[in-house]
């Protein structure tokens, strides 16, 4: 959500940062909106003080006998009880449409965040590791891994597409890789473990941006409950309707959950494999700071993740995303691309934003600054740490071996009781 006094004081700014996004300009819509409904409130609130003033004036011009006066100061009361409702339902239309308007408008990008209008647009700004070379053809994860394990057409006859059964040893290292990313995130990087419903109503997924733009994107129950898309959902709500200490500051919150998309705008896109499933898991970074730290903590972030990449000796590189390209409630995002040497590529992995104000607005999640007065309004982030089934695919496509087998990297050895590889059956 965006702060409309910003907007007021600088509507062509404003304007000029959603066309950074490719998005239309909509600030005099936005404020002629503001207008009205400003004006209708002020009307709401003359016309409710006037009635309690006529209200207490006839019991004093009964008091006088002044039965002409009483009677004109009772129909005035009659009078504005009939046109009240009315305003005040105008008020609320014109306050929704307002509230929708802005509902509908992503984030405003960074000062340093890129121009472009796609993923082309993105800036390479650091690689580590060196991609392994092979005396053979490497293969990709879906050809590697039935052999050991994965399953997808037991999947797709019980659940059609884009779903995976694991069984064996490949479910364990799935599991291991799970573990192990918790652990460090927990152990090594300081994030408090939480393990959050998988079920949220609408005011959480509005509160973290997927409702009401990407409705489609999500899976629904018949309850009107929502599975959610990532565990940023229900982490960054634990902060709804909040007033924090600033001392309680920064939050930082990890959980390893199922997630659920129903992939609606990816149609074609990675139908092999595991790279877009319908539910998968994720170990999941939320962050809550002060608006001084969050440039800083976003930064802690990206490292917590590249933490676990760098441990499994997985080649990766960091992506400044340009603003077409971001999510919609991020004002600047790191994406972590590992490489994969069947496709000779490198694809993404974990994405870590910085959202700024914009979750807390939605929420109404604030703090009270230590020593200063009254209330300002949270930073939120939120990144991968990482996902489960993308670590998977890196693993069996870096660490595979000529005989189809895959070894295990060294730091998921205590995770895997005892094996060291992984061998066709």
């Amino acid at each position: 959500m965006h702060d409309l006094r910003a907007i007021r004081e600088d509507p062509q700014g404003f304007d000029a940062g959603l066309a950074r996004r490719g998005a239309e300009a909509v600030a005099t819509r936005v404020l002629e909106l503001d207008e009205r409904r400003r004006a209708v409130t002020t009307r709401v609130q003359e016309a409710q003080a006037r009635r309690n003033e006529a209200s207490k004036a006839i019991g004093a011009a009964m008091g006088k006998g002044d039965t002409a006066t009483a009677e004109a100061l009772k129909a005035e009361v009659a009078g504005l009880k009939d046109s009240l409702p009315r305003l005040e339902d105008e008020d609320r239309a014109l306050g929704a449409g307002l509230e929708a308007l802005l509902a509908a408008l992503p984030n405003i990008p960074s000062d340093e965040v890129p121009a472009g209008a796609d993923e082309s647009g993105n800036v390479e700004v650091a690689r580590w590791g060196q991609p392994r070379k092979f005396a053979f053809d490497a293969r990709e994860h879906a050809d590697l891994g039935p052999p050991l394990g994965l399953d997808f057409e037991t999947a797709a006859a019980m659940s059609g597409a884009r779903f995976a059964f694991l069984r064996g040893a490949m479910a364990r290292l799935h599991r291991a890789l799970a573990q192990f990313m918790l652990d460090f995130q927990t152990g090594e990087r300081g994030y408090t473990e939480c393990a959050p419903p998988l079920l949220v109503r609408d005011e959480a997924v509005y509160g973290t941006g997927q409702l009401p733009k990407f409705a489609d994107d999500l899976f629904r129950t018949t309850d009107g409950r929502w599975l959610i898309p990532t565990a940023e959902v229900s982490l960054t709500n634990l902060v709804r309707e909040q007033v924090l200490a600033e001392a309680a500051l920064p939050m930082r919150l990890t959980a390893l959950t199922q997630c659920f998309r129903s992939e609606a705008g990816a149609a074609g896109r990675d139908t092999r494999g595991l790279i877009r499933q319908h539910q998968f898991e994720k170990v999941e970074l939320v962050a809550v700071t002060a608006p001084e730290c969050s440039d800083d903590e976003h930064e802690r972030m990206t490292r917590a993740a590249e933490g676990i990449l760098e441990a499994l000796e997985l080649p990766y590189r960091r992506m400044l995303l340009c603003a077409g390209d971001m999510g919609f409630t991020a004002r600047k995002t790191f994406d972590l691309e590992v490489w994969l040497p069947a496709q000779q590529t490198y694809r993404e992995i974990s994405s870590c934003s910085n959202c700024g104000d914009f979750q807390a607005r939605r929420m109404d999640a604030r703090y009270r600054p230590t020593g200063g007065k009254g209330t300002a309004f949270v930073h939120t982030l939120n990144g991968s740490g990482l996902a489960v089934g993308r670590a998977l695919v890196a693993v069996i496509e870096n660490y595979q071996q000529a005989d189809g087998s895959v070894s295990i990297p060294e730091v998921l050895k205590p995770y895997m009781g005892g094996l060291d590889v992984l061998r066709p059956a």
